[in-house]
């Protein structure tokens, strides 16, 4: 199914997910394709420092919350030129901490033209793992993830592909660069309190989770790929090549050592690690390495995902923008009240209307086309005997002036025309060079129309005898064939019978052959 609201179409859902962090903001734009699998089309991240004035003062400074909106305003109207399905935006530890948060979501929502949320601890945690399920999944495997941000540390245990423990402590790395490090490069004192402090803050979680061996420990985040990356030796600007490698417990401990020694100039000759994050990195790391430590992982694997491919995959899940596959109490209205005017039966529309909802989402594998086209089909499904009002005969192309030449409140012009045409394809020959209103159409749209025709089609049949026999029906698509099973508390041999009669201009435009029966 296909997720936007453009004219042209999409195979898959398109969403947008924006991720407000205490150090970093990042935007990413997806279309989720049916392996569940998401193929990127935008991509941001800036580093804001939003959590430095909350962790110190307690609220988001005016500076920062300028330059944050700033960044909001330049994402949304990227993703804004891709047209997502839904959208949705977070908020994480330095806004859930900050004394002015009501005022900091309201100006980010106008900036970003989308509402920001707070969400909790446990809400990231689970974001987290969806994210990174969404790109590795480990279905069969019992794994821990830590994340490491800026304000805070999530650690989650799963098994089976569920998250069994979550838990998120005030661990983050621009928080922890505030409580301790004074000093460039840190005093070996401060070293010491910032190790206590992580190990005082783990150790509940340590007896909470225990020590069970899990099949592989997944660090998420930018401390996490600038760790990675040092290890490896990868350049900053190749760190997605980071993904799925590993950084093995005696060399973060190696690694830390060195970083504990170095100024913030030191560390940024170190693969991997930016001027900007050589800033954080040495606390963050620390708990990185504390959680090897005390959950005795041998190494840890670094993912790209995080929260924003959560937000993309709990979108994607949701089924978010669905209803736009369907009619509004509005517009259902108006086809309803057109087709009464034109003595259409309604209790047969509304009918085959539901038939042809049915027959497009079980599809939707096959014609992936935008939600709004199965709003259209469903129109058409109401209209499409309109034509009988003017004559029996050729009744198909009397729906078709009588769709295209009324007033339909709710559908644009373009809209009352596709609807028109689905009326006059809804019998007889399927559209061909010699039809000029069909030619005369956008290519995507006359794509779009060759496919909802044989559903149109087929939703028509399984009412062939006007009696709503049909009381639900099942779709089995199969390599090369679809069967259609027909529930009915009655002999359904006519409505059998009038779906196979469809099954040569189903099979011209799907490529498959199509059989009916009765369940």
């Amino acid at each position: 199914m296909e997720w936007s609201t453009t004219g042209t179409i999409s195979q898959v859902p398109r969403y947008a997910a924006v991720d407000i962090g205490s150090n970093s903001v990042r935007m990413l734009t997806a279309d989720v394709l049916p392996s569940g699998k998401f193929e990127v089309l935008a991509s941001q991240r800036e580093v804001t420092r939003l959590g430095e004035s909350v962790f110190r003062a307690g609220e988001i400074s005016a500076q920062a919350s300028d330059f944050v909106c700033s960044m909001l305003t330049r994402m949304g109207a990227e993703f804004r030129k891709l047209d997502p399905m839904g959208v949705r935006a977070v908020a994480t530890a330095a806004v859930r901490d900050a004394s002015n948060q009501r005022e900091f979501l309201a100006r980010a929502s106008d900036a970003l033209g989308a509402p920001v949320e707070i969400v909790s601890g446990q809400e990231e945690a689970r974001l987290i793992h969806l994210g990174v399920e969404a790109v590795w999944p480990h279905p069969d495997q019992r794994i821990m993830i830590v994340d490491v941000g800026g304000g805070s540390a999530e650690i989650i245990v799963a098994e089976d592909g569920h998250v069994v423990e979550a838990v998120s402590k005030p661990l983050g790395a621009v928080r922890l660069t505030g409580l301790f490090l004074k000093a460039d490069p840190p005093e070996p004192g401060d070293i010491t309190r910032l190790d206590d402090y992580i190990e005082e803050r783990l150790a509940p979680v340590v007896r909470r989770i225990g020590v069970k061996p899990c099949a592989r420990a997944i660090a998420t985040s930018s401390t996490a790929a600038a760790l990675v990356c040092a290890v490896n030796r990868i350049p900053r600007v190749r760190r997605d090549d980071a993904d799925r490698l590993r950084a093995p417990l005696a060399q973060v401990r190696k690694l830390y050592k060195d970083l504990c020694r170095r100024d913030t100039a030191g560390r940024v000759k170190v693969p991997g690690i930016g001027p900007r994050r050589a800033q954080i990195i040495v606390p963050g790391i620390a708990v990185l390495l504390q959680c090897m430590e005390r959950f005795h992982l041998p190494s840890l694997y670094y993912s790209t995902a995080g929260v924003r491919e959560g937000l993309i995959a709990d979108l994607a899940a949701r089924r978010v923008g669905a209803e736009r596959t369907q009619l509004t109490q509005d517009t259902r209205r108006e086809v309803e009240r057109m087709a009464s005017k034109f003595q259409v039966p309604l209790r047969r529309a509304r009918h085959v209307a539901g038939l042809a909802r049915v027959l497009f989402e079980s599809l939707r594998s096959l014609h992936g086309l935008a939600p709004g086209w199965g709003r259209l089909l469903e129109a058409a499904a109401y209209l499409f005997d309109t034509g009988h009002f003017v004559s029996d005969t050729g009744h198909h192309k009397h729906s078709e002036y009588l769709v295209a030449n009324s007033d339909l409140p709710g559908f644009t012009g373009r809209e009352r025309t596709l609807i028109a045409v689905l009326c006059r394809f809804h019998r007889k020959a399927l559209p061909s060079a010699r039809h000029t209103t069909f030619q005369q159409l956008p290519a995507d749209d006359r794509r779009a129309l060759l496919f909802l025709i044989p559903l149109l089609r087929l939703a028509d049949a399984l009412d062939r005898g006007h009696e709503q026999r049909i009381t639900s029906i099942t779709c089995q698509v199969g390599a090369s064939a679809i069967e259609i099973r027909l529930q009915s508390a009655q002999s359904a041999d006519l409505e059998v019978w009038a779906a196979q009669r469809t099954a040569d201009a189903f099979a011209a435009v799907y490529q498959k052959s199509l059989a009916a029966s009765q369940a």
